[in-house]
């Protein structure tokens, strides 16, 4: 008879617990350092194609030892992130991070809870900060929401509830169950997820109407009911108005009670992205502006971005919680509830959202909200206003500059202007300016196009900015522009190199 050889059975736990405890308190002692001295490093550092190189290595057959990976994190990752967390990075609306909220992301790891079912610590916390989330929004107490990964989503989980609610029996026949093509409104300067958000729930992204803007970018009330009168006539079904409460490309702001009004007279549903900016509503400045957010029948927004949070949590407010839990709830046997036990707690997440599988991300808002409190975070967002506000000022008093669009919120649109070039020159000009900014390390904005205008467009949601950090982003762009101006008066640069 032949002999069994068995194998020892093994695990993934450390073969030697004292090597993670001394390899977590050289991380914890490495990223301290790190980020206590993250302006002193440039605003981002292109990566060298050797480095680029060890990311084609295959899949490792065999193990390595702990202490050789960190160090390859310290030499190929780590010096060459995007950038937010540094004080001079303005580019696209991101976030900075806390170290608490990195601790937060540390313990949650530990923990590696699948926080959406079952009677454990994280369903209750995720409760507790969506009754926070909604006294943020001064949001109606019996309402509902829930965390999710970012704007997109909760974009897109909002017009799940606002199709489902005004289209009857839509959560089983989808868009089949209304009587005609459903129509949803937003302006032209709506953020792009919304069209995605239309694909998904089934309408189509010609279905989602884009209305024009008026010369401060807000959407033109009288064509927004102009176009809803010509849909209805063609026997299209209006079903959604979405209103911004801060455009991703100037933060301007729609006229959100015209918009809720209109809503309210078609009896349609009224959703609000404010992914960044509906959080301007907790800076005193901007309460009455956005109080429509509080009548809306749902709002979105980032908590990763202008709340200064790690990545990634988004979060969206709903006033109809049945209406909510009806768009997702659905009954199977491997989540019925018990009375006691671990499937004796609160009631799955699963049936507010598309996730069954997702992270702890409530405990980093938790311990984030409890270690500064509410009116810490008003002041933040606050100062990040005044400073775009002083940067726009900037803008307009120096020669060289040009402020391309009304400050408004915590976004600054301007380019290098000598005046003495033609539109697409200066755009040619204003790109490379910034691509060199960029690879300079002094500053990281980024861009867009205003009326087919390329400008360097600064978003301050960073707690770490400093006037002096604009100061220095300013200096920088009037230096480049001088040097791109020298060299293209000595042939070496022309405005035909390169394209949009």
């Amino acid at each position: 008879m032949e002999k069994t050889i068995t194998k020892p059975e093994i695990g993934l736990d450390p073969a030697d617990w004292n090597d993670i405890k001394t390899l977590g308190y050289q991380i914890i002692d490495d990223m301290v350092g790190y980020l206590k001295n993250i302006g002193d490093r440039p605003a981002w550092t292109p990566i060298p194609q050797q480095v680029k190189e060890e990311f084609k290595k295959p899949l490792p057959q065999t193990g390595t030892d702990i202490f050789t990976i960190y160090e390859e994190f310290k030499q190929n990752i780590l010096p060459y992130p995007a950038g937010n967390i540094h004080p001079k990075f303005f580019a696209w609306v991101q976030g900075t991070g806390t170290p608490m909220g990195a601790l937060a992301d540390l313990l949650a790891g530990v923990m590696n809870s699948n926080a959406t079912i079952g009677d454990q610590s994280a369903l209750y916390v995720d409760k507790q900060v969506i009754d926070w989330c909604k006294e943020l929004m001064n949001y109606p107490a019996d309402g509902s929401g829930i965390l999710v990964s970012g704007g997109s989503i909760a974009n897109i989980t909002g017009l799940i509830v606002a199709r489902n609610t005004i289209i009857a029996n839509a959560k089983n026949a989808g868009v089949y169950a209304a009587n005609g093509k459903l129509t949803a409104y937003c302006s032209s300067e709506t953020h792009n997820c919304l069209g995605k958000a239309a694909e998904v729930i089934g309408i189509g992204s010609d279905q989602l109407r884009k209305i024009p803007v008026d010369k401060r970018f807000q959407i033109d009330i009288e064509a927004l009911k102009s176009k809803i009168r010509e849909d209805k006539a063609k026997g299209f079904i209006p079903f959604c108005i979405i209103g911004n409460a801060g455009t991703v490309n100037t933060g301007a702001i729609d006229p959100l009670d015209d918009l809720l009004q209109i809503a309210r007279e078609e009896n349609i549903w009224f959703h609000i992205d404010g992914a960044f900016g509906a959080l301007a509503k907790l800076s005193p400045a901007y309460q009455q502006q956005l109080k429509a957010i509080e009548q809306a029948d749902s709002v979105a927004f980032d908590l990763h971005k202008w709340m200064y949070m790690q990545y990634e949590v988004g979060c969206v407010l709903f006033k109809n919680a049945a209406a909510h839990r009806a768009a997702f709830a659905t009954a199977v046997n491997y989540l019925t509830a018990h009375e006691r036990g671990l499937a004796g707690g609160p009631e799955t997440i699963s049936n507010y959202g598309m996730e069954l599988s997702r992270g702890f991300k409530a405990l980093k808002v938790w311990m984030s909200l409890k270690e500064h409190g509410l009116e810490k975070y008003s002041e933040m967002i606050t100062q990040n206003i005044n400073q775009a506000f002083y940067l726009g000022e900037q803008a307009k008093q120096h020669t060289q500059l040009e402020l391309m669009a009304e400050v408004t919120m915590n976004i600054v649109c301007f380019r290098f202007n000598p005046g003495s070039l033609d539109t697409e020159q200066l755009n040619i000009l204003n790109k490379e300016l910034l691509m060199r900014m960029h690879e300079a390390g002094i500053a990281a904005p980024s861009y867009t196009l205003l009326n087919g205008n390329y400008v360097i467009r600064a978003a301050i949601t960073n707690h770490r900015t400093r006037k002096v950090h604009l100061d220095e982003m300013v200096a920088g762009t009037i230096r480049i522009g001088d040097a791109l101006m020298k060299e293209f008066d000595a042939k070496l640069f022309k405005f035909d190199f390169l394209t949009l």
